[in-house]
């Protein structure tokens, strides 16, 4: 399985772990390099993202729509295996999904989790998503694709972007959304949940005010399902690397980091 992995290094390394940059649905290893992946070789860290299998420029693609979970985790141990030590690992919406499950098997220096599916799993962002279109819902489930509910500019900045995005940049972004597995859907939504128990990693835990995916109580759920506090920024959606305000998140991100490696929590 060849993966796309987007790597940069620093000119002057800061001696942290390298970062692992996981994506979530419907993206790939782009939408990290749009601003994070820069932010973070400025401040001395070793970065890559990785496109799962079946996104970005990663194989797959034609059996996506049957690839599982656990499938996107082998994904990520492979691309950490890549790296020469144990790398911190960030992931966003699905891509956190997957980054609980990878620590479940893998230790890892440090975790960041950005407006991630929680623990309990999807089901309840997917009857929110029911009830305001049932017709595209219904869509899906005969098809058994996840595209639908991303097919336009409107549906993609509903869900993932907050009004401070210009539309300009939104139909930009929304030209880079694919199609999504539609097992890994089930998966998330209840055949293969995280195990927080079985997670020993210090983890970091951030939600968008604005975020239509994952509401605030289920960020809260997550960060108490790892034994932390939740960080909301307010006014964001759901694309949190993306937004108008990412520098706010990358920074927070980048503050904690340098206080894990001094032992602090």
């Amino acid at each position: 399985m060849k993966l796309e992995i987007i790597s940069k290094a620093p000119l002057t390394a800061n001696g942290s772990p390298p970062l692992l940059f996981v994506h979530g649905a419907w993206h790939g290893a782009w939408c990290w390099d749009v601003h994070f992946l820069d932010y973070f070789v400025q401040q001395g860290f070793s970065v890559h993202a990785v496109s799962l299998r079946g996104h970005g420029g990663s194989d797959g693609r034609e059996k996506l729509r049957w690839t599982r979970v656990a499938q996107y985790v082998e994904d990520v141990a492979a691309a950490a295996k890549m790296l020469p030590s144990p790398p911190i690992v960030i992931g966003h919406s699905m891509g956190g999904h997957v980054v609980q499950k990878y620590l479940e098997l893998h230790a890892a220096p440090a975790a960041v989790l950005l407006a991630s599916l929680p623990p309990a799993g999807a089901l309840a962002t997917t009857l929110r998503i029911a009830r305001r279109h049932p017709v595209i819902f219904g869509k899906v489930n005969l098809t058994f694709s996840l595209y639908p509910l991303v097919a336009t500019p409107e549906l993609a900045r509903e869900y993932f972007f907050s009004e401070g995005l210009s539309d300009e940049t939104v139909q930009r972004y929304w030209g880079k959304l694919q199609d999504e597995s539609f097992l890994g859907f089930l998966d998330m939504l209840a055949l293969n949940l995280p195990k927080p128990k079985r997670v020993k990693t210090k983890m970091l835990v951030f939600g968008g005010e604005k975020d239509a995916v994952f509401g605030i109580d289920e960020v809260k759920a997550t960060a108490r399902a790892y034994n932390t506090e939740a960080e909301i920024f307010d006014g964001m959606g759901h694309d949190m690397m993306l937004e108008p305000d990412w520098r706010s998140v990358a920074e927070r991100i980048a503050n904690w980091l340098g206080k894990q490696e001094h032992g602090e929590r």
